[in-house]
């Protein structure tokens, strides 16, 4: 019943959204989209695919799940899409029919589509508001993504020893994942003198002395978290240690301002506000700070000029960083304050209190 419900939420937006741009039907073809409206279907083949193997066609009337043959067996049967009202239009995977049949779908209207594509008009970010605000059958959903994969980041962590390679601390966490058929669709990783030297470290084969940094972007039922954990081999450094301790507070400033109904850029002048407050004030400037999320990475990476104003029930993840340390957890924007979806689990706490909230956030593990 609460998919059911979910799923109607969902039509409604979209009904909603065709009169509000004069459209007879809207095309969906990026994998994100797919999640969004399915209740966590998937549609892709490549698990970093924008685009999916399948796509979505909405009208005023009836919504169609448009597959070449070799899709649309998994579409009915696994995904379980006429169940939710859809209708197969299949193809033969050799011929180029898609167009077609959208035309032939759709009729003569207006056709909006989240991707350029014949005889549409392009409406990618408008669409993409559609799934900002999380449905409460989401957010469980959420939850559970985001303490799986904090679980299994952090148990990799206290796992990894000095001499390991970056990609081995990488493959065990993959493995974590994997269990569970979590899609690990970003990887980090950084030893020693590569966190100080670079903001987006692909994990390589150096091998760990000292310092350690792992971030992944993790996604199941189209749904993405993110995080970053460090491990320290040894006690850590004391100038290490308080600027750890300014990037979480930055970390804190910005969720304790993504409240809904403000702009989102202005919780970036607050972080901006908050790396003048520790000493940092130009640091900002060397990597972005992070934005919206939910069934892309980033939904938006929030600048200066970001129009969206922070929904109710829709996911942030803010990435401060002062070179040589990073914070960087999920949280749900609610009426009542951020909410994590990732936090420490087994990790050591350090709880930070900013602007009338308090926040319990993961410390360097010291091994």
């Amino acid at each position: 019943m609460a998919l059911n419900e979910e799923i109607r939420e969902k039509e409604r937006r979209v009904k909603e959204f065709l009169d509000s741009q004069g459209l007879e039907a809207v095309l969906l073809k990026r994998q994100a989209n797919f999640s969004w409206l399915t209740g966590g279907g998937l549609n892709l083949v490549g698990i970093t695919t924008e685009l999916g193997a399948t796509s979505l066609l909405v009208t005023r009337e009836a919504k169609f799940v448009i597959a070449n043959n070799i899709e649309a067996p998994r579409m009915i049967r696994e995904e379980g899409l006429e169940a939710q009202g859809f209708s197969l239009s299949s193809f033969p995977w050799y011929e180029d029919r898609e167009a077609a049949l959208v035309r032939e779908l759709a009729g003569p209207g207006r056709v909006g589509c989240d991707v350029p594509f014949p005889d549409t008009v392009t409406l990618a970010e408008d669409i993409a508001r559609l799934r900002y605000s999380l449905t409460p059958e989401e957010v469980e959903r959420y939850q559970w993504l985001g303490e799986a994969v904090s679980l299994a980041l952090e148990r990799t962590l206290v796992e990894t020893r000095r001499g390991e390679k970056e990609s081995e601390v990488v493959g065990r966490l993959c493995e974590q994942l994997w269990k569970d058929r979590i899609d690990p669709v970003t990887l980090m990783a950084a030893a020693d003198e590569r966190i100080f030297n670079f903001r987006h470290p692909i994990p390589s084969e150096k091998t760990v002395d000292r310092y350690l940094m792992v971030s992944v972007n993790a996604r199941k039922w189209g749904l993405i978290v993110s995080l970053t954990r460090f491990v320290h081999f040894g006690k850590i450094p004391e100038e290490l240690s308080i600027k750890y301790q300014f990037n979480v507070y930055i970390d804190c400033s910005m969720m304790a301002a993504t409240l809904p109904g403000r702009l989102a850029r202005d919780v970036l002048q607050r972080g901006l506000e908050a790396y003048e407050e520790t000493g940092f004030a130009e640091e900002w400037k060397l990597h972005h700070q992070g934005g919206s999320i939910g069934y892309t990475a980033r939904d938006y990476r929030t600048s200066f000029k970001t129009p969206d104003l922070v929904q109710e029930n829709q996911a942030f993840t803010w990435n401060p960083s002062l070179t040589g340390t990073k914070s960087e957890d999920t949280i749900l924007a609610t009426s009542g304050g951020p909410k994590p979806l990732t936090r420490p689990m087994i990790f050591p706490k350090m709880e930070i209190e900013v602007d009338g909230f308090t926040f319990q956030r993961p410390a360097i593990l010291e091994q």
